[in-house]
């Protein structure tokens, strides 16, 4: 990977090490080192807070490694589902039409599991994906074979975009 990439476990490595760093300054009295540490410490969040950073547009999102990816379909169905359920439920309640207040909670609820679904599906494809692209590279790495090992990589964060995006979505809904 290179240095311009983010990359989650390079920052946890770098928070470790940090820490160390830092502890160690601290006992044995050099403030350069613990500063040095805490420095180090820093940029490993920030990185961490870069690695999973991303843009979304509609169904379609960018990270900052520049992988892209598009939602499954059923996070999208899902949530025209929820918005066109909200709506029923609340003209039905405005009107006082129970049957289509009713129907429109139903909409609603039918639309929260079919999006839930795409945004499993989009983490676990994602998760794979990224878990393979990283293999691949590797194992292209080893063999010398960088054009393979290109391809893996973007592979790799265009899953890793897949995976952020629902993850962002699943936080965005739990907040809410």
């Amino acid at each position: 990977m290179s240095d311009n990439q983010t990359s989650s476990l390079k920052s946890y490595i770098d928070s470790a090490t940090g820490t160390v760093q830092s502890t160690l300054g601290s006992l044995t009295g050099n403030t350069a080192d613990q500063a040095k540490g805490d420095v180090t410490k820093d940029h490993a969040a920030a990185e961490k807070d870069a690695s999973h950073t991303i843009g979304k547009i509609g169904p379609y999102a960018v990270s900052s490694s520049g992988g892209i990816s598009s939602d499954d379909p059923r996070r999208t169905e899902g949530s025209y589902d929820q918005t066109m359920g909200s709506a029923k439920e609340a003209v039905g309640g405005l009107f006082g039409a129970e049957g289509l207040k009713k129907e429109g909670q139903q909409q609603n609820a039918q639309g929260k599991g079919t999006e839930a679904e795409g945004q499993l599906s989009d983490y676990g494809h994602g998760l794979k994906d990224r878990v393979g692209g990283t293999v691949g590279g590797l194992a292209a790495g080893i063999t010398g074979d960088n054009e393979k090992q290109q391809e893996q990589q973007l592979k790799h964060d265009d899953a890793k975009t897949k995976q952020r995006s629902a993850e962002h979505d699943i936080q965005k809904q739990a907040d809410a």
